[in-house]
C-alpha cells in the first residue's frame, strides 16, 4: 500500500535527512575496552508495576558491531555484523512530529488501515496517514494509562493501569470491559472462583489485579498479561474469560501469539516462557522456559512464519530465538547489540525487525540471506525521551515491479512526541534476491 504523498502544511514537519550506504560485509570491530556503565533501576522503572507513567543533510558509513551488552550477555555470541558481500544503500527522513499532548507521554501505537492510534495517558488520539491531522479524541479511562492497543475486525481494544481491557466499536464508542457484568454473575457466589493475591484480599480469577501490558488477539481468542503474573485468555466471541494461568514470578511485560496457538510470555523475572494446550486439552501447559536475558524482558515479536522469536530487555540486548528441527520450542541463536539502554519495543515487518530503547533510538534490522547473521541498517535518532511504542506498514508500489523497499515507521515517545519516518532500502548487488523481491 502506498501512501498520497504528505501534506507539510498540515503537520509540523522534519526535513532532516539522513542517508547512508552499507557493505554487510565489514571487519569485526574490536570490543569496548571500558565498562558501559547504565542506571539498571532507571531502566527497569520501564518495566515494573512500581512505575505510574512511565534541516540538515548528513552522509554516514554504519558500523554494524556494537558490543555494549557484552558484559551482561558473555556467552551469547553476536549476530552481527555480517560477512555477505552486499551493498545496500538505505536513507530515512522524519516527515512530520505530532504532539498530542506536549505533557503526556506517548505510551502506545498502533495502525489499524489508513488510521493511526495513539494512546497518550487516559486518551487515544486518531490519525488520518494521509494528512497527518487528528480526526478523533476519545477518553478510555478517568484514571490510569493506556497500555496497548490492538484491533479485530471492526473492534478496538485496550489495556489499562486499572487493569482492565476495554472493547470499542470501530466509531470508538465503548462496548463493554473485561471481564464483563455476565462474566462476573455467573461467577461471584462461588467461592472456588476467587484467588488470593495478596494477604487478606482476594478477587475472581477473572480479573486482573494489576496493570494489563500486552494483548495479542488471534485464532478467535484474546491474550493478556499482567504486572498481576498471570497470563489470561479470553473468547473473543463474547468476551468471556476461559483461563487464567499463573505465568511468572515477576510481573509480566510482554505476550507474542503465534498462528498455530504457542504462546510466548515476557517478564521482570527475566524469563520467556512458552505455552501451549495439547490437542483435546482445555488449558495451556508450559511447553519451554528460555533464560538467557540478565533482566527484566520489556517486548517481544515474533517473524512472520513464526519460526523466529525476538526479545528484547534492559540488559540492552535483542535475542534472537529459532526453532530447532529436534524441539517444538526456541533455543537462542544470537543476540543484536547496538542499543545503549533498556529495549522497550520489538516490530516484526516482513524481514525486517525495528526496536525502540531507552536510549531514544529506533533501529532498523536486517538478516542476511546466506549465514542469518543481521545488519543494522539505520538508526532513527531524535527524540528526547525513551521511544516507548512502534508502529510499521510497508510501503511498496502498486505492481510490486520496484526492487526497491520503503517502509512508513511510527514512533512514539515519553517525551510526548509521535515522530513519523520513511526509511528507503535499495539493492546495489543482485547478490540477495530476497531483497529485490
Amino acid at each position: 500500500m502506498r501512501f498520497p504523498s504528505w501534506r507539510p502544511h498540515t503537520c509540523s514537519c522534519d526535513t532532516t535527512t539522513h542517508q547512508s550506504t552499507i557493505s554487510l560485509h565489514q571487519k569485526q570491530e574490536k570490543q569496548h575496552a571500558h565498562r558501559y556503565h547504565d542506571n539498571s533501576s532507571s531502566a527497569t522503572s520501564y518495566t515494573t508495576s512500581n512505575n505510574s507513567n512511565s534541516n540538515s543533510t548528513s552522509t554516514s558509513t554504519c558500523s554494524l558491531e556494537s558490543n555494549l551488552s557484552i558484559q551482561t550477555l558473555p556467552s551469547v555470541p553476536s549476530l552481527n555484523p555480517s560477512p555477505q558481500t552486499l551493498t545496500l544503500s538505505v536513507s530515512h527522513h522524519c516527515l512530520t512530529t505530532l504532539t498530542p499532548h506536549p505533557s503526556r507521554p506517548v505510551t502506545s501505537l498502533a495502525v489499524n488501515s489508513t488510521l493511526l492510534y495513539a494512546a497518550t495517558n487516559h486518551q487515544i488520539n486518531v490519525y488520518d496517514l494521509h494528512t497527518c491531522t487528528n480526526l478523533h479524541t476519545f477518553q478510555t479511562t478517568s484514571s490510569g494509562s493506556t497500555k496497548t492497543i490492538a484491533f479485530s475486525n471492526d473492534i478496538i481494544l485496550t489495556t489499562h493501569q486499572d487493569s482492565k481491557i476495554r472493547v470499542w466499536h470501530k466509531n470508538h464508542r465503548i462496548i463493554t470491559t473485561l471481564p464483563t457484568v455476565n462474566d462476573r454473575l455467573r461467577r461471584f457466589l462461588l467461592p472456588q472462583n476467587y484467588v488470593a493475591i495478596r494477604r487478606h484480599h482476594k478477587r475472581l480469577w477473572i480479573e486482573h489485579a494489576d496493570a494489563v501490558t500486552g494483548l495479542a488477539v488471534t485464532n478467535g481468542a484474546i491474550y493478556s498479561v499482567s504486572w498481576d503474573r498471570t497470563l489470561k485468555i479470553w473468547r473473543l466471541s463474547d468476551f468471556r474469560c476461559v483461563e487464567s494461568v499463573r505465568a511468572h514470578e515477576d510481573a509480566v511485560n510482554a505476550v507474542a501469539v503465534s498462528n498455530d496457538g504457542t504462546v510466548y510470555t515476557g517478564s521482570a523475572d527475566r524469563c520467556i516462557r512458552v505455552w501451549a494446550r495439547p490437542q483435546g486439552e482445555k488449558r495451556h501447559v508450559l511447553v519451554a522456559t528460555l533464560e538467557k536475558h540478565k533482566s527484566a524482558v520489556n517486548a517481544l515479536a515474533l517473524n512472520d512464519d513464526a519460526s523466529v522469536l525476538f526479545s528484547g530487555a534492559c540488559d540492552r540486548s535483542i535475542l534472537v530465538w529459532e526453532k530447532e528441527d529436534s524441539a517444538n520450542h526456541m533455543v537462542v541463536s544470537g543476540a543484536l547489540r547496538g542499543h545503549h539502554k533498556a529495549i522497550l519495543c520489538l516490530v516484526n515487518v516482513s524481514h525486517l525487525l525495528l526496536s525502540g530503547s531507552a536510549d531514544r533510538t529506533v533501529r532498523i534490522w536486517r538478516r542476511a540471506s546466506d549465514d542469518g547473521r543481521f545488519g543494522c541498517l539505520a538508526v532513527l535518532d531524535g527524540h528526547r525521551k525513551p521511544v516507548k511504542s512502534l508502529a510499521a506498514i510497508p510501503d511498496y508500489d502498486q505492481n510490486h515491479t520496484s526492487p526497491d523497499a520503503s517502509l512508513s515507521v511510527f514512533s512514539g515517545s515519553l517525551d510526548g512526541e509521535i515522530k513519523i519516518w520513511r526509511v528507503s532500502i535499495a539493492s546495489q548487488s543482485n547478490h540477495d534476491p530476497e531483497l529485490n523481491s
